[in-house]
C-alpha cells in the first residue's frame, strides 16, 4: 500500500541541491524502512517522487547512494556542543548527547555495514572514512576550548587519547543499541580520559615519562 501510495504521488520539479537533498533523504528513509539489501535504486526513486534515472546520473550503484545517504543525515542532525566551561564537563555532555541522540542512527547503520562491506569490497576503516569524509568532528570545538583553558595541549597530546572516548562508546552502542549509562559516560570520562589528559599534560611540562606507582603498567 505505501510503496503504491509512493507511485500515484506526482512528481515534483527541482534542481540543484534541493533535489539532491530530497533524494538523499528518500535513500536514508528507505534505507532505516527495508534495510540495504531490499533497498533499490526504483524503491528510492519511488519514495523521492522522480525518475530512476535521476538517481543513476548522480550515483552509478546502490552502494555509492547509501553511504552519501547516511552521511548527509549525520551531517544534517548534529549532535549539540556542550559548553559547560570545563573539559570534564564538556565530555560527559558530548558522550550522553550522542549516545542517546545517535542511538537509532547507529542502529541502522550496523544494519546495513555488512551489506555495504561486501557491495564495496571495502575495509570497516575505509567504509567509515567515507561516511566521516571531510565534516569536522564534533569533538574539536570542545578540544579547541579546552586547549585554549590551558586544560588540554593538543600539540602533545597523543590522538589515542583524544580518539578513546568516542571508540569506546561507539563499541557500547554496536554491542548494546542502547544509549550509554550516565555511569558507563562517568567511568570513560573520569577514570580513563582525564587521568590520561592530566598525565599527558605532565609529560608535555616536564618532557618527561611519570615515575612513580602510577606510571606502572
Amino acid at each position: 500500500m505505501m510503496e503504491q501510495m509512493q507511485r500515484e504521488r506526482p512528481r515534483q520539479r527541482r534542481r540543484g541541491e534541493e533535489l539532491e537533498a530530497a533524494l538523499l533523504e528518500a535513500a536514508w528513509e528507505e534505507l532505516v524502512s527495508v534495510g540495504f539489501a531490499r533497498l533499490t535504486m526504483e524503491s528510492v526513486a519511488a519514495r523521492a517522487r522522480t525518475g530512476v534515472a535521476v538517481l543513476y546520473r548522480r550515483w552509478p550503484r546502490k552502494d555509492d547512494l547509501v553511504l552519501d545517504a547516511i552521511q548527509h543525515y549525520g551531517a544534517t542532525h548534529p549532535v549539540e556542543i556542550p559548553d559547560t566551561g570545563s573539559l570534564r564537563g564538556d565530555m560527559i555532555g558530548l558522550l550522553s548527547g550522542f549516545s542517546s541522540g545517535r542511538v537509532a542512527f547507529v542502529t541502522v547503520v550496523s544494519a546495513a555495514f555488512s551489506g555495504l562491506l561486501a557491495s564495496t569490497g571495502l575495509t570497516p576503516a575505509q567504509v567509515r572514512e567515507k561516511l566521516i569524509n571531510d565534516r569536522p568532528l564534533w569533538s574539536s570545538e570542545v578540544f579547541r576550548r579546552a586547549h585554549e583553558r590551558g586544560e588540554i595541549d593538543l600539540d602533545k597530546t597523543p590522538s589515542a587519547i583524544l580518539t578513546m572516548p568516542f571508540d569506546l562508546m561507539r563499541h557500547d552502542l554496536l554491542m548494546t543499541l542502547k544509549p550509554l549509562p550516565e555511569e558507563r559516560v562517568l567511568e570513560i570520562v573520569d577514570e580513563l580520559f582525564m587521568p590520561l589528559v592530566e598525565a599527558a599534560q605532565v609529560i608535555s611540562m616536564t618532557g618527561s615519562p611519570l615515575t612513580g606507582p602510577s606510571a606502572q603498567p
